[in-house]
């Protein structure tokens, strides 16, 4: 496959290329969901006290979408190299991306591990006023709204949709967007963030545990909640598998076993996120 048809990692994202320097040697290769980038150092910390072999882990947090493109194209491009597209696993938080793995034989089987939920995040004081999803719609609000490549999305738009219907979705993601008061990311838990501490935005849709993380790491913002009824927490699940052609079969299986353990469920349970099992 000519590099052409490699899909393209913008060149600022280094920060959820994790220990790039050890891809060609590594003994265990993660395409992790972005979203899960606050937990991944405690995460690998208890998987290698248990597996103390494994020394040389490449992981990325990117978009899962993006990362499923890397597979699906065999690589991508990351400031002109070429970064591998053959992980050992793979997570996602769209049921339809391991799905699309299964159809071209990459996986023999997935798992579901995690649920999440949605919340919007806004600057502390919220200057804007928000007080629902439906203040979203408003000329004034101006919106970071995570791009096509994030999992997230497709969540955000039922959130839209069932909190006002098809004209709401299309006033935030299609009107608004042609105003300019909608504003695209690419690596939405990086930017929109940003944007709230620059105040070049007024709010953004984000998964819960992202806007812990970033209260935890003293950014300073406020959460407002959308609601059990539309924070699709019972419709968002993370699935993770092996890939079949996984360089590292042995570690992969290791690392597969590990991440739907009642330890790792605890882990990511610190961190927000709600684990399927009884923790």
């Amino acid at each position: 496959m000519s590099t052409e048809e490699y899909p393209k990692i913008p060149p600022t994202r280094l920060d959820d290329l994790h220990d790039l320097e050890l891809m060609d040697e590594a003994q265990l290769i993660l395409f992790m969901a972005g979203n899960q980038f606050m937990v991944m150092q405690e995460l690998l910390v208890a998987f290698r006290e248990r597996h103390p072999e494994v020394e040389k882990i490449f992981y990325e947090t990117l978009p899962p979408g993006l990362e499923l493109r890397q597979i699906l194209a065999g690589g991508a491009i990351f400031q002109g190299r070429t970064i591998t597209g053959r992980p050992d696993i793979y997570a996602a938080v769209d049921e339809g991306a391991m799905q699309e793995l299964s159809r071209r034989g990459l996986i023999e089987e997935y798992h579901p591990y995690l649920h999440n939920r949605i919340v919007l995040m806004v600057p502390e004081g919220n200057p804007a006023g928000i007080t629902s999803v439906l203040d979203l719609q408003r000329d004034d609000v101006r919106i970071s709204q995570p791009g096509e490549m994030e999992n997230i999305t497709k969540y955000i738009a039922a959130m839209y949709e069932e909190a006002g219907g098809e004209e709401l979705a299309r006033r935030i993601m299609e009107e608004k967007r042609a105003e300019g008061s909608t504003i695209p990311t690419v690596v939405h838990h990086r930017e929109t963030p940003l944007r709230i501490r620059k105040r070049t935005v007024d709010v953004g849709p984000v998964w819960a545990t992202e806007a812990l993380h970033a209260k935890s790491g003293g950014l300073e913002i406020q959460v407002i909640e959308p609601g059990e009824k539309l924070d699709q927490r019972d419709r968002v699940t993370y699935y993770v598998a092996k890939l079949k052609n996984a360089p590292h079969p042995g570690s992969a299986r290791d690392f597969l076993s590990f991440i739907l353990s009642r330890e790792a469920q605890a882990i990511y349970k610190g961190y927000g996120f709600i684990p399927l099992l009884e923790i």
